[in-house]
């Protein structure tokens, strides 16, 4: 297997899910906090980058909801801050 551009930014992408997961469930850092958002956010867009290698429509719908939440979420954030 070869590791093109396509297929390193899907494997980063899907390392910022686990990483985002794993460090909420831990306690290192929160749901409320805009860095989850944040990071979800670059994973969606990343592996967007890698389906245009591979594409893969239900992969597509999925990437495109999770983005369009953690915008959601990151607004949100931005929001409360002001407030």
């Amino acid at each position: 297997m070869e590791f093109d551009p396509y297929i390193v930014c899907g494997l980063i992408g899907t390392a910022c899910f686990v990483v985002a997961y794993f460090a909420t469930l831990q306690g290192w850092m929160s749901a409320s906090d805009w860095r989850f958002p944040a990071v979800n956010l670059m994973g969606a867009l990343l592996v967007m980058v890698s389906l245009i290698d591979a594409w893969n429509l239900p992969s597509v719908v999925l990437e495109c909801f999770w983005g369009a939440i953690s915008i959601y979420g990151l607004v949100r954030c931005v929001r409360k801050s002001r407030s």
